[in-house]
């Protein structure tokens, strides 16, 4: 079976629900100051692009009674009044999916002034109690160094994933270079952690682990729903896409740790 298709990413939805996960928001997790249950999980989505694509995901966990959170950039590609509306309608969070440092070109003060513009944006849509930093993997900025001078609290904001998740407790995998192990070629997406998780590399891996008990009982997974499809032409597209982007993206991580 094609890997990143919808087809797939169902049979993981089931494979969990089958398990015994509950599944919770990142604003839940923020507020009971951790997971309530032994056994559970945070369904994180990047709108990056094609927010179509995290609508119907949206729809098909809405359908089997799961809830996850969905941060939205605020650019055309990602951000739509009506797609964030239905999302928030089936019951899922919404977050803001800041690049606020990137849009400002580094500069701090203007960084602020943006994330204040868009923060209120969205707003006026739904509400929104957490915030998640967008990579930019091209970009010479970190977006979450805004928060060197600021604090995203006195904003109302409950909770970012990178600065208030326990990572040595919850494990955090992403889909980041269409792959499950890609952090070896992921410039920001990855956290810090002492403890040694295990490492996946496919769905159907990630699949196999839940159903014989071994995958960790608490976790963060975090998706980008554009890279989901079933159509074969767009999927082997993405594919041929993100295997060219995994490769400067390999260039930049040499050269940033060259730097170091």
């Amino acid at each position: 079976m094609r890997d990143f298709t919808v087809e797939i990413y169902t049979r993981l939805l089931d494979a969990l629900i089958e398990a015994g996960y509950t599944f919770n928001t990142f604003k839940e997790y923020v507020e009971n100051g951790g997971f309530k249950d032994p056994k559970a999980i945070i369904l994180r989505h990047d709108v990056d692009d094609r927010k179509l694509n995290s609508l119907q995901f949206a729809q098909i966990q809405a359908s089997k009674g799961v809830k996850g959170t969905y941060y939205f950039r605020m650019v055309p590609e990602s951000y739509d009044e009506t797609v964030v509306n239905q999302v928030f309608g089936l019951g899922h969070e919404i977050g803001y999916h800041y690049e606020d440092m990137d849009f400002a070109r580094g500069d701090k003060e203007e960084a602020l002034k943006y994330f204040e513009k868009h923060l209120a944006q969205l707003r006026e849509v739904v509400a929104i109690d957490t915030i998640c930093m967008h990579g930019s993997p091209r970009s010479e900025y970190d977006n979450k160094d805004v928060w060197q001078w600021y604090d995203y609290k006195k904003y109302n904001i409950i909770g970012e994933p990178y600065f208030d998740m326990d990572f040595e407790k919850v494990f955090y995998i992403t889909d980041t270079g269409r792959m499950w192990d890609g952090f070896k070629v992921s410039v920001r997406d990855k956290v810090t952690t002492n403890r040694k998780w295990p490492v996946y590399h496919s769905t159907t891996d990630l699949i196999e682990a839940i159903e014989n008990g071994s995958f960790p009982d608490q976790v963060m997974m975090n998706f980008h729903p554009q890279r989901w499809m079933n159509g074969f032409p767009k999927w082997l597209r993405e594919w041929v896409v993100q295997s060219l982007k995994n490769q400067v993206k390999a260039q930049i991580v040499k050269r940033n740790a060259q730097l170091k």
